[in-house]
């Protein structure tokens, strides 16, 4: 059969040629759906009551109503933009990943013996996949079709059977145009999965559903790739991966399997790990490369049960079933011992500290969670070094109660005063750690030395850990302003909001960098939590935590308050409860003619693709840049990202995450594929690295010139405009919250044009844009916005999936009315904004206070009361606080309509698609990018 499509200013054309047949369909007017857009299952799923895949009807007719698309006229944009009832239709474009096996795939356990395999290969075995393109997506070009001409269901179905027959429309993946003029953004698109990942049929040796691996670990920007990188110039989008490989588990998350028998299938050449996309050949004997097509052994014990002692069943195996799987390492993979986790708390006692009570709320946390810190083995060592412009170490013997300090004041030449008892086991000097924790703050509470010796301290901390490697916690709350890595307070009013600002974004001293480069060398990561009410630079500080794999947590005008103190504890608690992974390098490999670029995330470039993280946190998102070097000839590529590392309970592992992707020749498929909540995460990244290396100014151009490019590649090659003039600002369906989430990232604190952001809170906004994963950035970037007061009674009650949420509005402020409470969020804060009009009993059950006028606002911690709507309002709130990944706990703030403006004005900024300062509002940026794309002259 051939199939042809002809495209022009017209309505484009199928015309299909078969045994003589000769169809031409007008494919604006008649849709042809499978069975997956009619019943909400990927392909290869069985339906319902039908256990052979095979046996289900290939094609069911589709609504008549779907996907109906009708005009918008300038009367009624502002309608649309804020009203529920006009816009274009949003069809659902994503779904669970998807493979398209045959039903008669080799899944049979137990090929132990050469002829079984070779029976089943005659019985129905694995096709080569290297053979033949993949089919033409069917596609939409034009958002604003008419309805008419559409044909009789019957004659729908009876069509839609017989193109079934032929294997035309079997891809799952469309394209469907909206226009950003008429279609306001939902905000209910970006919690949707990303598209669909259609691959070939017989492109995997399993029928699991968990072959590829979850958007959660791994996600390209396309999920279709471009055969050529001409193809993907087209486009102008970027290409890249983004990689969260060691994510939380949550309730109801599936466990990472483990393969424990140290039997380890690689490719002799590329040194590809054994997944579910490679191909068993020569009667089960050899598996075939998927990235280079080397032909390799499969290993003599590869199918054999260690554990029973007996043949095991092949297919059964997590490697061939799972895209994420851990492998027990046998020592070939060791250069030393799995070591010990080894903790150094650093704890800054100079009199702001003090004074702050920062001091007595870290070691009080640091006790109530010693339980928490993983040491299930016994072998899990701390020490506690206290510095101001002295360091203060502390010899804790085991099987006593008692310490003792010793005092260094050389910070010039820093040595450890005592060989012994500084770095002890946790479990065997217990006591005397609790009791030293339970006194420091006594210890240093008439302190009244002001100054610090971070960088002293942060070399006595790698003396002691050195040789075994672990992570060094600083809890800093002043500028380091003695010894080695002292700082100037280089904050200028003055140049805020000019060129000259991204100045003080960079490093002011080379020594962190240089001492963070040595700590990675030595497998030591570094986590800073930064208290202060004045300047710290965290610029320069972020810089340890940046090149050793580390977190930064900020606590401006920090003052041990019991909002303040809740969430550092909360944040410091989750942190040392974490397992986390030690001494752990990151490659990611991928298919010929693919190559890693550039990295962005929290790491130092050992070598050229070799990611060395001395730890690796819970939840830290990794972006990285993927460059097509030549002509993809293969129907799908693989990304496969490995992480050798050893666990907190000294065991040396090898986590694998594999991701496979259909390639293809056609643009209307690469656009249909793209992901814009990884291109969204991609973006970040970029944009705070030329922040750095550039000027902020440069960054924000850099980003919306991205934007019109994307736009300007869309119209010229998707929409019958071409290069002209055009009335609409077409997009994919799949794209269009792109331009929302970019101008989320314009006003973002990191990126924000404005000359009132401080120093430290941009500087720490940018370490959270580059290391979020998607789940918490995209938040970050695009806010929520609930109304409580007018709430549905379901809201805050408890449901299927947990806590009922309200249904999120608009960002705009146009929503708030001066009766109404309302909840804004963005995954570090939390606002109530309480109209100034709210009557009394509203305040009385929230708030338990009489009215309005007696209300403050600023931090808060909600009462919990007697009455429905506090107990609803409170479950929102703590769902809101533990939905997501990550350590992060935000502050509740109470906004009244009329109080302070500074408050009113940070809780205003997170409606982003207002016009707030220099910054426009959604419409007037949509209106920009039109005259953009339209003028073409950027």
């Amino acid at each position: 059969m051939a199939m042809t499509l002809i495209q022009g200013r017209d309505p484009p054309k199928i015309s299909l040629h078969r045994s003589g047949l000769n169809l031409e369909l007008q494919s604006s007017y008649i849709d042809i759906y499978n069975a997956e857009s009619t019943t909400g299952r990927t392909q290869w799923e069985p339906p319902v009551g039908s256990p052979d895949p095979s046996l289900a009807p290939s094609v069911s007719p589709p609504p008549t109503q779907a996907h109906t698309k009708r005009r918008q006229y300038a009367a009624g944009q502002t309608q649309a933009y804020y009203g529920a009832a006009d816009g274009l239709s949003a069809p659902s474009y994503g779904g669970a990943a998807a493979v398209q096996p045959q039903p008669t795939q080799l899944f049979t356990p137990g090929l132990a013996a050469e002829n079984q395999f070779q029976q089943q290969q005659v019985q129905g075995g694995q096709p080569p996949y290297y053979g033949g393109a993949p089919a033409e997506p069917d596609y939409i070009n034009a958002p604003q079709q008419p309805t008419y001409g559409q044909q009789p269901q019957a004659q729908m179905g009876a069509l839609a059977d017989q193109f079934g027959q032929m294997n035309v429309g079997q891809r799952g993946l469309r394209l469907y145009t909206t226009n950003l003029l008429t279609s306001p953004p939902d905000s209910n698109e970006l919690h949707r999965p990303p598209p669909e990942i259609c691959l070939p049929p017989n492109a995997c040796v399993s029928p699991s559903p968990l072959a590829n691996a979850d958007a959660s670990y791994q996600r390209c920007t396309l999920n279709a790739i471009p055969t050529t990188n001409s193809l993907l110039k087209k486009t102008n989008i970027p290409l890249g991966l983004v990689i969260t490989p060691y994510r939380t588990l949550k309730d109801g998350d599936e466990p990472v399997p483990v393969v424990t028998d140290t039997v380890i299938a690689r490719c002799r050449r590329c040194r590809t790990y054994i997944n579910p996309y490679v191909q068993f050949i020569d009667g089960g004997n050899r598996w075939r490369c998927c990235m280079c097509s080397l032909s390799n052994e499969v290993p003599q014990l590869f199918d054999w049960d260690q554990v029973r002692n007996q043949p095991g069943d092949r297919w059964a195996r997590a490697e061939l079933n799972h895209g994420v799987v851990e492998f027990v390492a046998p020592t070939e993979y060791m250069v030393r011992p799995p070591q010990p986790a080894v903790y150094v708390f650093l704890i800054d006692v100079s009199h702001s500290a003090i004074q702050s009570g920062m001091v007595a709320t870290a070691t009080r946390t640091i006790l109530e969670n010693l339980d928490r810190i993983p040491d299930e083995n016994g072998r899990t060592k701390v020490a506690i070094i206290a510095f101001d412009v002295s360091m203060y170490f502390f010899s804790m013997p085991s099987g006593t109660t008692d310490s003792a300090m010793l005092v260094v004041s050389d910070i010039d030449d820093v040595f450890l005063p005592k060989p012994t008892d500084l770095l002890v086991n946790l479990s065997e000097s217990r006591a005397s750690l609790e009791a030293l924790l339970g006194r420091l703050g006594d210890m240093f509470q008439e302190n009244h030395i002001i100054g610090s010796a971070l960088g002293p301290a942060l070399q006595a901390g790698f003396q002691l850990m050195a040789p075994i490697g672990g992570k060094i916690i600083v809890l800093s709350s002043s500028l380091p302003s003695v010894g080695s890595g002292a700082l100037k307070n280089r904050e200028d009013p003055k140049v805020l909001g000019t060129s000259k600002e991204s100045a003080l974004l960079q490093a002011a001293s080379p020594f962190y960098k240089t001492f963070a480069i040595e700590c990675s060398r030595a497998q030591v990561s570094v986590d800073m939590f930064l208290f202060s009410s004045a300047y710290q630079d965290v610029a320069t500080l972020a810089c340890l935590p940046h090149y050793t794999a580390g977190q930064t947590f900020f606590y401006p005008a920090f003052n041990a308050r019991t909002e303040d103190a809740i969430k550092f504890a909360h944040e410091f608690g989750s942190v040392l409860a974490q397992p986390i992974m030690l001494e752990a390098v990151m490659r990611v490999r991928a298919s010929k003619n693919l190559r890693m670029s550039s990295f962005h995330g929290n790491f130092f470039v050992r070598s050229t693709d070799l990611l060395a993280m001395p730890a690796v946190p819970q939840d830290l998102s990794y972006a990285i840049e993927v460059q097509i070097e030549d002509t993809i000839t293969a129907p799908f590529v693989v990304f496969q990202t490995a992480v050798l590392h050893t666990t907190c309970y000294g065991e040396r592992r090898i986590r694998v995450i594999t991701t496979a992707l259909p390639t293809t020749s056609n643009l209307s498929e690469v656009f249909a594929s793209a992901d814009q909540i990884a291109i969204g995460t991609l973006l970040a990244n970029k944009a705070v690295e030329r922040c750095i290396t550039h000027k902020l100014e440069d960054s924000r151009d850099a980003l919306f010139n991205k934007m019109v490019e994307i736009l300007t590649a869309y119209k010229a090659s998707m929409t019958a405009a071409g290069a002209g003039a055009s009335a609409q600002l077409a997009i994919s369906e799949n794209l269009k919250m792109l331009p929302v989430l970019i101008l989320g990232l314009l006003k973002n604190v990191g990126i924000r044009q404005s000359a009132q952001i401080p120093p430290d809170l941009r500087a720490y906004a940018q370490a959270l844009l580059t290391s979020l994963p998607s789940q918490l950035l995209i938040p970050y970037l695009h806010p929520t916005f609930y109304s409580l007061h007018s709430m549905p009674p379901e809201c805050g009650t408890v449901g299927e999936q947990g806590v009922i949420l309200p249904p999120p509005l608009p960002l705009t402020s146009e929503r708030l009315e001066r009766h109404g409470l309302y909840l804004i969020e963005d995954g570090q804060t939390i606002f109530l904004w309480v109209g100034r009009d709210s009557v009394p009993q509203l305040i009385i059950d929230v708030f338990n206070l009489p009215s309005y006028e007696v209300l403050r606002g600023g931090k808060t911690t909600l009462p919990v009361l007697d009455n429905p709507f506090n107990q609803r309002v409170n479950a929102i709130v703590q769902k809101i606080r533990e939905m997501r990944r990550g350590s992060y706990w935000p502050h509740v703030y109470i906004v009244k309509e009329d109080g302070e403006p500074a408050l009113r004005l940070w809780a205003l900024s997170c409606l982003i698609q207002d016009r707030s300062d220099v910054l426009p509002s959604y419409q007037q940026f949509v209106s920009q990018l039109k005259d953009k794309v339209n003028g073409g002259n950027y």
